[in-house]
């Protein structure tokens, strides 16, 4: 049996006594012509007097904020999804019947105005109410005014409420689709497809993580929830569309923390007859457009940094990188696996059993000694072989692939190839990924041999990148926790 609290009992029965009235506590079709923010926008330079001669009418629809009652007049505030405009509403200008409704109102009702433009004194542009809509009783109340919701746990469980009450989240949630908006709209200019491809899939590939397993009962096997969008775009190229991109969620069944969730949003896109420099000038093109068509500024506070996304961007080398921070030249002739081996213990770095190769020990120094430091926009290239299954390796030194890695604030952004689209390479990448596994790699990839044989048919040489789209956003909108990006973010149980 639920209990209420002794103000959710008031608003259900000020629910019955609108139904003994003939109304409807949860109200019907309503019809308005205007939004809050752009009826002031419209009026905000309009003098006080001149309101006096003008007859423009509006006809709002939102929740009820704030309500100050003065007798036979108040003023309250109402708030759709463009912001807040203020109401005055008189016995004299309604009526006796709809005023006395008005006055059963609380602050989370929703309501319908319909009224004249005008100004206060004080040089408020507020709509003066000539009829008065209930529409929705709000059977719980809002938290208090000035605090909103101060868990921060339950903002994210919750965020309906956090919506109403946090003006940050709202412009954070309506900020969101409007970048990846220009983000598509960007990518249809440059000529790709935008594609839809399998969440569900049967083995682990296109990404080193862990996976969410599900079962498929017709079938009777075990599927995974996709952990990258890669292999299937890149059959797509073999088919011929030749620049295509997908935006959609993918899912890795890791920890969570202020820059990770489980499932988050992916962007990867494939370019035939591009390499690593077409996706570098692509990426940062990019950014540059959405902080200018969406954002209109070119500089962000983000993570306790100024990021300055005015290019052109620094590029560097994942062994330049290391050498400029430690002295240690990794691409140096005499450089052997056992000599990294004495350089990590040297450094206290750990090295895993399936990390005892000289790519991951430069991985390994990279992590600890140079990632963080890349604040400002930096593409870093030249990743070793054996952490980079689907990339194709540099002709002028076959130990390291023409990979890219875009670095901002310290964090990854972006992650490019120019592909691999050798099978006999590819084969056998992933039979070395099979052996990883062996030693205890859980992240490795399976073997998809259907890829295989789709490179056997041929793929045109091309780049590839994808975007952590939630990661992009916290940039844009300055957020510190990915949870702020996410309407609906991954949450432990709630066990109360």
């Amino acid at each position: 049996m639920r209990e209420f609290t002794e103000q959710e009992q008031v608003r259900r029965e000020k629910a019955e006594k609108l139904r003994e009235l003939g109304l409807d506590p949860f109200g019907q079709r309503f019809e308005r012509d205007g939004y809050a923010q752009a009826i002031k926008d419209k009026y905000e330079n309009v003098g006080h007097d001149e309101f006096e001669n003008m007859t423009d009418t509006a006809t709002v629809a939102g929740r009820i904020m704030f309500i100050r009652r003065m007798g036979k007049a108040s003023f309250f505030t109402i708030k759709d999804k463009t912001g807040n405009i203020q109401v005055y509403i008189s016995i004299n200008d309604v009526g006796e019947e709809a005023y006395n409704l008005f006055k059963t109102a609380d602050v989370g009702d929703i309501v319908g105005v319909h009224g004249k433009i005008m100004k206060t004194q004080t040089g408020e542009v507020t709509i003066k109410c000539l009829e008065y809509t209930h529409l929705v009783k709000a059977l719980k109340p809002l938290p208090e005014k000035f605090h909103g919701l101060t868990d921060v746990e339950e903002r994210y469980r919750r965020r309906y409420v956090d919506l109403i009450m946090n003006d940050d989240s709202r412009n954070v949630a309506f900020t969101r689709p409007k970048i990846i908006r220009c983000i598509q709209n960007f990518m249809d200019n440059q000529g790709f497809t935008e594609v839809e491809t399998p969440i569900l899939a049967t083995l682990l590939t296109g990404a080193s993580a862990r996976p969410f397993i599900t079962h498929h009962n017709t079938q009777n096997m075990d599927m995974y929830l996709r952990i990258a969008l890669e292999l299937p775009l890149k059959r797509l190229l073999v088919g011929g569309m030749e620049a295509v991109y997908e935006i959609g969620r993918v899912f890795r069944n890791e920890g969570m923390d202020p820059k990770h969730n489980p499932e988050f949003t992916l962007m990867e896109a494939y370019l035939a007859y591009s390499d690593l420099e077409g996706m570098m000038d692509l990426t940062e093109r990019m950014f540059t457009t959405i902080a200018k068509d969406v954002m209109h500024k070119m500089k962000y506070n983000w993570c306790g940094y100024e990021i300055d996304l005015t290019g052109p961007w620094k590029r560097i080398s994942m062994t330049d990188s290391i050498k400029e921070k430690t002295g240690i030249d990794f691409k140096a002739s005499d450089m052997t696996l056992e000599k990294a081996l004495k350089l990590a213990e040297e450094h206290d770095i750990p090295v895993e059993e399936h990390e005892k190769a000289l790519g991951h020990i430069i991985n390994l120094f990279f992590e600890k000694y140079v990632e963080e430091t890349l604040i400002q926009p930096t593409f870093l290239y030249g990743h070793p072989v054996e952490i980079s299954p689907l990339t194709k390796r540099n002709p002028e030194d076959p130990r390291f692939v023409d990979r890219f890695e875009l670095f901002i604030g310290g964090k990854e952004f972006a992650n490019a190839y120019t592909e691999l689209n050798d099978p006999i390479d590819q084969l056998e990448r992933f039979e070395d990924q099979i052996k990883e596994r062996e030693l205890g790699n859980d992240e490795a990839n399976d073997i998809d041999m259907d890829f295989v044989e789709a490179l056997e048919y041929g793929m045109p040489p091309a780049g590839g990148i994808g975007y952590g789209i939630d990661r992009l956003v916290m940039l844009f909108t300055e957020q510190e926790t990915i949870r702020e990006v996410i309407l609906f973010p991954t949450m432990k149980e709630n066990k109360k």
